[in-house]
């Protein structure tokens, strides 16, 4: 049985990969997740499949729950002997209220842990080109609410001494209060011509930033139509963001592009896309899943020794021939054929299981593989397929009529994926998706099973980058032109054709 605990998390500012280890540690033990609205949900794919989630994040005057509620629930949860994770975005004690839930936990005897997260004081005008201090220019900053109520009887601000005392201001969640920070640093000596900067979404791809003095901050805000969460920044160090902005100067900044791989499989994309600035939706079109039945690729892999040649199509291919391997209790030691390989990621990924690739074909789809196996398929040859269980029909076609035996085993299923169809069509309805990526046959068609009847005009408002010919071929069939294909049909290679269609590189 589990030692009650909770662990009060710092989920950083918003990237998610400003994150510390020991908070993803802590995430994969938890037994329940109590976490707020500016916690990145990419976080939460770290924690064990059975993990209890409970939302309770906080918008400006809309709170799921009650701060009391969230303290007793703490409790609650720990006396039923979980590991609890109450995760919060930014710090727990930076205004996060982390101290009055350690407090209910102390005066209620449950044992807890502070695992500090980087605070968007900092973080946010770093990734807007700010540095809080600069030598010459700053030497103090102060973090500060911007929440508190204008009206109530008596400010708990020193306005007096805040004003002019600190070089660099940080007020935190402060853009609805604007009117009333700004006037009483003028009216305490703050000129009104200090520059200063508003910045949503700080550290994420929808960052926005809007640079303006503390004079005129509050009606620019409302022109400009910004609302939280966003940080205000006061003093000479926003000057040097002409020069030191690094973030929103990324190729891709500002595009939103739709990844629709399987989900577990997306990430290699994600990634991608976001080192150069994007903002990726992910929208997993297919999900990867077993077939009816194993039986066949039990039964081939059972006669293993008889086969000549063993063809992998796909990294999928790959895992689930040797996690099928392993339920017989066999390893690589029984594999007596020569291997062939798609693609190199399928490669690779053999190599991972110690199989170097007899054949790797230069051109990464069947008729590249029937042209590099030509020279060495001879008549009464076996062949095995492990692969997808409705895939083109025409590498083993090819392949017999060269006269070798062919075995066509399901060694997986793609099927939709559980991505919200009407969320998905109504951002595309939009426009605000930018750019939609296919990484295969199946996510083009599954996508569009997602979207209903009007799926292909959708699609069409964006965009369309196709890992290769194949998928663009799909896409054609359903009325889609899409806009570049990948020369190398492989994430790198779809990657790099995207940078090519914005004309970067």
């Amino acid at each position: 049985m589990n030692q009650p605990i909770v662990y009060l998390v710092g989920a950083g500012p918003g990237d998610y990969g400003l994150i510390s280890l020991k908070a993803i540690e802590c995430i994969k033990q938890a037994d329940t997740i109590v976490y707020d609205r500016l916690a990145d949900d990419r976080l939460l794919d770290q924690a064990r499949p059975n993990v209890e989630l409970i939302y309770v994040g906080k918008a400006s005057s809309d709170h799921t729950m009650r701060q009391e509620d969230i303290n007793q629930l703490l409790v609650d949860k720990a006396k039923e002997n979980k590991i609890v994770v109450r995760l919060k975005g930014g710090d727990p004690f930076v205004f996060g209220r982390g101290g009055e839930e350690a407090l209910t936990l102390l005066a209620n005897g449950i044992p807890f842990e502070v695992v500090p997260g980087i605070t968007s004081a900092i973080s946010v005008p770093a990734y807007a080109g700010i540095p809080v201090t600069h030598r010459g220019i700053a030497t103090s900053f102060a973090v500060i609410t911007g929440h508190e109520d204008p009206t109530k009887g008596e400010s708990g601000m020193k306005w007096d001494k805040l004003a002019t005392a600190v070089d660099t201001l940080v007020f935190l969640m402060g853009v609805e209060n604007l009117p009333h920070i700004t006037a009483k640093l003028v009216e305490h000596g703050r000129p009104a011509d200090t520059p200063a900067a508003v910045i949503r979404w700080g550290t994420k791809p929808e960052q926005e930033v809007l640079v303006t003095t503390v004079g005129t901050a509050a009606g620019d805000v409302a022109a400009r139509g910004l609302k939280p969460p966003a940080i205000f920044i006061v003093g000479q160090v926003v000057t040097l963001r002409d020069k030191l902005a690094w973030f929103d100067n990324k190729p891709l900044f500002g595009k939103k592009v739709l990844v629709t791989r399987a989900r577990e499989q997306a990430s290699v994309l994600t990634d991608g896309l976001a080192k150069l600035g994007a903002d990726c939706m992910e929208a997993p079109a297919i999900k990867i899943v077993p077939p009816a039945s194993y039986e066949p690729l039990d039964a081939a892999i059972a006669c293993l020794q008889e086969y000549d040649w063993l063809i992998f199509t796909s990294v999928n291919g790959v895992e689930h021939f040797f996690a099928r391997m392993a339920a017989a209790g066999l390893d690589t030691r029984a594999i007596k054929a020569k291997v062939a390989a798609i693609g190199s990621p399928t490669a690779a990924r053999l190599k991972g299981y110690g199989i170097v690739a007899d054949i790797i074909p230069a051109e990464f789809r069947a008729e590249g593989v029937i042209e590099a196996l030509k020279p060495h398929i001879t008549p009464s040859m076996k062949v095995l397929i492990p692969r997808a269980l409705v895939a083109r029909d025409i590498l083993p076609e090819k392949l017999t009529e060269l006269g070798a035996c062919v075995n066509v085993v399901p060694a997986y299923r793609t099927v939709t994926g559980d991505t919200d169809g009407q969320e998905l069509a109504a951002a595309l309805a939009a426009g605000s998706i930018d750019l939609v990526t296919f990484t295969s046959s199946s996510t083009v068609t599954n996508l569009l099973a997602l979207l209903g009847q009007d799926g292909a005009r959708l699609v069409a408002k964006a965009k369309v980058a196709c890992i290769g010919p194949i998928t663009a071929e799909t896409c054609l069939t359903h009325g889609i032109k899409p806009d570049i294909i990948a020369e190398e049909y492989t994430i790198k290679g779809l990657i790099e054709a995207i940078t090519t269609l914005y004309g970067i590189g």
